[in-house]
C-alpha cells in the first residue's frame, strides 16, 4: 500500500468522507456509531486517548489529502470530524449508550456539528493553521466546546 492511499484511507476514515451528501456528519455518525458499541466495555478515557493518538496521522492524512485532491481542507477529509466528535462524546456517562440514552447522544452529534459548521471564535482562526494541522485542529476545539456544553445540558437535567 501506498503512503497515498493509506493517507486517503486515513483521511476519508474507511471511506466514509467519500459519502455523496453531507459527509462530515456521516463522519460524525460514524465516529457515534463506534462510540455506541465500545463505550459500555471502556472508560471515557479510552475516547480522549484514541483521539489524542490519532491527532498526528490525521494532520499527516489530511495534509496528503489536500495535495491529492488540488483543494484546501477537501470535504472528503472527515478524520477530524471523527477526532472532534469522540472528544464531545466522551463526557456522556456509560450507563447511557444504550437507547434509552438516545437523546443524549444525539444531542452530542447535534452540538457537535453545531460547532463544527459554525466555527465560533476561535475555531474558525484555526482552519488558518498550515496544511493539515488547520483541518484537524479546528475540529479539537469545536470537540471541546461540545463536550462543555454537553456536559452543562446533562447537569442541568438532559437525560
Amino acid at each position: 500500500m501506498t503512503k497515498d492511499r493509506l493517507a486517503v484511507i486515513i483521511g476519508t476514515f474507511f471511506g466514509a468522507g467519500l459519502f455523496p451528501w453531507a459527509p462530515g456528519t456521516v463522519g460524525s455518525i460514524a465516529a457515534l456509531a463506534i462510540y455506541l458499541a465500545a463505550r459500555p466495555a471502556l472508560s471515557a478515557w479510552w475516547l480522549i486517548v484514541a483521539a489524542a493518538a490519532l491527532y498526528a496521522p490525521a494532520v499527516w492524512a489530511a495534509g496528503v489529502c489536500e495535495r491529492i485532491y488540488k483543494k484546501t481542507d477537501p470535504g472528503c477529509v472527515v478524520i477530524d470530524e471523527v477526532i472532534g466528535q469522540a472528544i464531545t462524546l466522551a463526557v456522556i456517562p456509560a450507563s447511557e449508550t444504550g437507547l434509552g440514552g438516545w437523546k443524549i447522544w444525539l444531542a452530542g452529534l447535534i452540538i457537535f456539528r453545531g460547532f463544527d459548521i459554525a466555527k465560533p471564535f476561535p475555531i474558525r482562526r484555526l482552519e488558518r493553521l498550515p496544511g493539515g494541522y488547520g483541518i484537524i485542529t479546528d475540529d479539537v476545539l469545536a470537540g471541546i466546546y461540545g463536550a462543555v456544553i454537553l456536559y452543562l445540558a446533562m447537569r442541568l437535567g438532559l437525560r
